[in-house]
């Protein structure tokens, strides 16, 4: 079972935290999240425990236990679904080809909604004079 743990002080460490949940069961594994540009913590991890009954124990015992002075929040992960494809990501590729060859030989940029359906051409704007000038 995956679990997350957030609230994390930015000092704790993956092996802080493995220490905690091997007190409750056998731990897979457990990584804290890094952040890439600063190297440090992003104050959030996971921990995978293969036994399902002593992982909720550890959810239990570790959710709103105080950790290197943070007072940690720890529950079941969520697989978070991926969005399903839009109607002209799922066109065939040929058609998507043809369209943007035909759009760049006009010189136009294609234009797509945020929903990702094509909108129509461009208007030509028009201005008119004020009257009296």
């Amino acid at each position: 079972m995956k679990i997350i743990f957030r609230n994390l002080a930015r000092n704790t460490t993956a092996d802080t935290l493995l220490a905690l949940f091997q007190n409750h069961g056998r731990v897979q594994s457990c990584t804290v999240v890094m952040d890439p540009l600063t190297g440090g913590s992003k104050g959030f991890g996971f921990a995978n425990m293969p036994v399902p009954g002593e992982a909720k124990a550890a959810i239990r015992a570790l959710n709103g236990m105080e950790v290197d002075g943070s007072r940690i929040r720890v529950k079941k992960a969520v697989e978070v679904e991926k969005k399903a494809a839009s109607p002209v990501e799922s066109q065939p590729e040929a058609e998507n080809a043809a369209e943007s060859t035909a759009a760049q030989a006009a010189g136009e940029k294609r234009r797509v909604k945020k929903d990702g359906t094509p909108l129509g051409p461009r208007k030509t704007r028009t201005f008119r004079r004020k009257q009296g000038d």
